[in-house]
């Protein structure tokens, strides 16, 4: 049970989420959820770089002004920034001021642009296994898999940056792909 952690509500969860409330909220609300569309998946993608060499719950509690200074995170928004706007992002400490994460979110969106409506879903979700067996313990989940690795592939193939494998294993995990609630979760196959 260690890697389970008791909330004050009295239901088991994750013991990532710690004893902070909004990581309760993503943890119960979000993360594990099937996540679909080509906007939302950007958002994902995006914030998933943003977080490499970061926590979660730094990104977390920055998403809201993340979501106001990209637009929503609609790609043809971002697409359209140009030198301005890479300016103006990075002199926001409302976010993550790194020049190649920012370049890499508006090059994504470019990219998005480019692809039929719906084929950026249909792409990642197309790495989702047919199966997956539920981890009893962290040490059990892994930080990259053959499939995060062929997305994370397939996206750089493409052109997409800030796209590693672990950080499409991260996507996968937050997105739903793959649901490693810990066995004894609440939320595990709830």
């Amino acid at each position: 049970m260690s890697d389970l952690l008791i909330g004050p509500d009295g239901l088991a969860r994750c013991a990532w989420v710690g004893d902070d409330a909004e990581y309760r909220r993503y943890h119960d609300e979000e993360w594990g959820r099937p996540l679909r569309g080509d906007r939302p998946l950007f958002e994902k993608t995006a914030l998933e770089g943003f977080q490499a060499g970061l926590s979660w719950i730094t990104i977390l509690r920055k998403r809201p002004h993340f979501r106001e200074v990209f637009a929503g995170f609609e790609p043809d928004v971002v697409a359209a920034f140009g030198d301005d706007d890479v300016e103006r992002l990075m002199g926001d400490a409302g976010i993550i001021r790194n020049r190649a994460k920012i370049l890499a979110t508006i090059s994504n969106a470019r990219l998005l642009l480019d692809m039929e409506p719906g084929e950026f879903d249909a792409l990642m979700w197309s790495f989702a296994p047919a199966s997956h067996s539920r981890p009893a313990s962290f040490a059990e989940v892994p930080a990259t898999t053959p499939a995060s690795d062929a997305m994370s592939k397939a996206l750089r193939k493409a052109g997409f940056r800030f796209v590693g494998p672990t950080t499409m294993y991260a996507l996968m995990q937050s997105a739903g792909m793959v649901d490693d609630h810990l066995t004894g979760c609440h939320r595990a196959d709830a």
